[in-house]
């Protein structure tokens, strides 16, 4: 059987998914979130002509060195300055104050000199207004983030500024975390001697969270159906991941019991390195199911391409993985059928110039070269051998 294409997989699996429901969250918790409605402006900003600087509000036909003018009052950031300033006349003003009735301009500290109750200017009469004009940011009505964005520090600055004290967001998803294997123990538990350390499920628990979903984790289910079944009719969750038991195996029972239970398969493997057992598929009861292979490297590459666009669809926004290209720092040979993701450290040279070093082994289970790697090399089937210097696309995962 034909295997799709990682690009063809993860659309099969996108186009499964309905976004959660909606929900009204604090700006203060809603880092991270997607909008499921439009941030609107309730009015401009800033809501008045503003000063830019320090110094003295003025009329314009009143600017021209060695200008004397009468100080007539002051306007200070949240205060009205409660006087027009007419002809001949000043105010104080400070950074971020609004204009008083009858300035355009403001002339600042640094081009004028207090003498008692007048103020004499230094500033040309075609030198810089230093005013932030009403509206100069954005209109009252105008559309500051459309749905399906995702919050970060500087949207939700935005959204503040506009008076929002919550905004509309999809639920996040929670995301269950299954381990399967007879040969799995938690950390921190005494192992046997034909046990390994479960790696999987703590960092697949960090990947959903950075990725904008609740982690839940299952624990560890063994190698048999009774034992598979009861972790995932126990488990409350949006999306299920399971990791282990996705190849062909005689001890590979996750597929075999989710198909048995009812559950959907459509897709069954990827053309892909590593990864290639990655499968995705609906319960009974249609909630989605994306299952990873059991080797750490495998289960975070899958990670990067398929999981965290499907905790991003679950809340109606877009998660394509960030790639971009840099120039090897060696020779690399000739890519096989498969497109494969290489384990690389990728920095800026001293001049300036992106680099990548692909590392030397890429066995999938080698957790030691995984956490030493920044980056992914991607290399599309049968891509020809490469000299250093050669540009090659990377993906460099948020961490």
């Amino acid at each position: 059987m034909s295997l799709p294409s990682v690009e063809n997989a993860r659309a099969t699996m996108l186009s499964a998914i309905v976004p959660l429901t909606a929900e009204a969250v604090p700006l203060a918790e809603a880092d991270g979130s997607w909008l499921a409605e439009p941030v609107t402006a309730g009015r401009d900003q800033p809501p008045f002509d503003a000063s830019a600087m320090d110094g003295w509000a003025v009329r314009s036909v009143d600017v021209r060195l060695g200008a004397r003018l009468q100080i007539v009052g002051e306007s200070a950031a949240g205060h009205d300055a409660g006087v027009t300033v007419q002809s001949g006349q000043a105010a104080r003003i400070f950074t971020g104050a609004a204009l008083p009735p009858g300035t355009d301009r403001v002339v600042i500290q640094e081009e004028a000199k207090r003498r008692n109750e007048t103020v004499v200017l230094a500033a040309a009469p075609d030198g810089p207004a230093w005013v932030r004009p009403q509206g100069c940011d954005f209109r009252a009505g105008a559309i500051l983030l459309e749905p399906g964005t995702r919050l970060n520090p500087w949207r939700l600055a935005l959204a503040a500024s506009a008076g929002r004290a919550t905004v509309t967001c999809r639920r996040r998803p929670v995301v269950a975390i299954l381990s399967t294997g007879d040969e799995l123990v938690a950390p921190g538990e005494p192992a046997g001697p034909h046990q390994i350390y479960d790696a999987c499920g703590p960092a697949l628990a960090a990947f959903v969270r950075r990725s904008g979903g609740t982690p839940t984790l299952l624990g560890r289910a063994r190698d048999n159906d009774a034992s598979i079944l009861a972790a995932v009719d126990a488990g409350v969750f949006d999306l299920l991941v399971t990791v282990g038991g996705a190849s062909v195996g005689d001890h590979d029972r996750v597929k075999p019991v989710i198909r048995s239970a009812g559950g959907v398969l459509s897709v069954e493997g990827v053309a892909m390195r590593p990864g290639k057992p990655v499968w995705f598929a609906h319960l009974a009861d249609g909630r989605p199911l994306l299952g990873l292979p059991g080797n750490p490297a495998s289960a975070l590459v899958c990670a990067e391409l398929f999981l965290a666009p499907l905790i991003a669809a679950l809340q109606g926004g877009t998660a394509a993985p960030d790639t971009g290209l840099a120039v090897l720092d060696g020779p690399l040979s000739a890519n096989g059928p498969r497109e494969h993701y290489m384990r690389a450290i990728v920095d800026n040279g001293p001049d300036g110039v992106r680099r990548v070093r692909p590392m030397s082994e890429q066995d999938s289970s080698l957790v030691t070269v995984m956490a030493a790697a920044n980056a992914l090399v991607r290399r599309l089937p049968g891509a020809p051998a490469l000299e250093a210097g050669a540009r090659v696309e990377v993906l460099v995962p948020k961490r």
